[in-house]
């Protein structure tokens, strides 16, 4: 794939997805169209898991404030709502890998990703309010990540907090220092890469088809995941056999 503001790649089960418009990585209409569309692409690739960076000093700098006149506004959240919608539609998990700054739309982006690794020099937050908007996805992403009172807080009041926060605020995986931020994501990033594509997918599903619902009708639909997809398939008898026969797993994705 070939692509003007981001850059794909897929090697060793490993699908990246990175923004590439230097210094901030402004997210204008033409980039989140490509976004979209790369995690689209990425749904139909063979791999593990998908990463979603960013090159140049700040992981984005949110969208395009340009871009929120009334003569543009409409298309902007039609846009940003299909990027969204396309990362939500990827079974594959999502995970963020933060060097500098995410604001705005572009900390939405590491919200609404499955897992975050952050350096210790990045900073967040949704400052919106302070332009006289809202985050539409923050809101939604943020009280199912954190408790309601922090959630309010960081939406109302737009402040901008650093790494170590973030994890306390259980917003972030891990916090790595930022000169050997590589090594430490390809070790995170190690654990998931000896597993079988098809089960993490269906273990991401299993996850998020639980949520928001009372025990009996989330365990029901988590039931029907394990029973009626995960078991037929191939790599979930070849993982149970390895464990009796003592062996390393040989998956097959299928």
């Amino acid at each position: 794939m070939s692509y003007k503001l981001i850059k794909v790649s897929n090697e060793n089960g490993l699908i990246s997805i990175t923004l590439n418009s230097p210094p901030l990585n402004v997210l204008t209409i033409p980039m989140m169209e490509e976004l979209a569309d790369a995690f689209r692409w990425a749904k139909g690739q063979a791999g593990n898991l998908i990463v979603l960076g960013a090159e140049g000093k700040a992981f984005s700098a949110g969208v395009d404030v340009a871009d929120h006149t009334p003569d543009k506004v409409a298309k902007m959240i039609e846009v940003l709502d299909n990027l969204f919608l396309a990362m939500d539609a990827n079974e594959k998990p999502i995970v963020a890998a933060v060097k500098g700054t995410a604001l705005g739309g572009g900390y939405e982006l590491v919200l609404f990703c499955d897992m975050v690794i952050a350096s210790d020099k990045a900073k967040f937050g949704q400052p919106e309010i302070s332009v006289g908007v809202f985050p539409p996805v923050a809101c939604y992403m943020l009280p199912k990540l954190t408790s309601l009172p922090h959630a309010m807080e960081l939406v109302l009041g737009g402040q901008i907090f650093n790494a170590a926060k973030a994890q306390q605020l259980g917003l972030v995986n891990n916090v790595v220092p930022v000169d050997s931020f590589d090594q430490e994501l390809e070790q995170f990033l190690q654990q998931f890469l000896s597993m079988s594509p098809l089960v993490l997918a269906y273990t991401k599903k299993a996850v998020k088809a639980g949520l928001n619902k009372g025990f009996a009708e989330g365990l029901k639909a988590i039931d029907d995941i394990y029973l009626n997809e995960l078991m037929p398939t191939a790599d979930a008898l070849e993982g149970l056999n390895a464990f009796m026969q003592k062996r390393k797993p040989v998956w097959q994705n299928k």
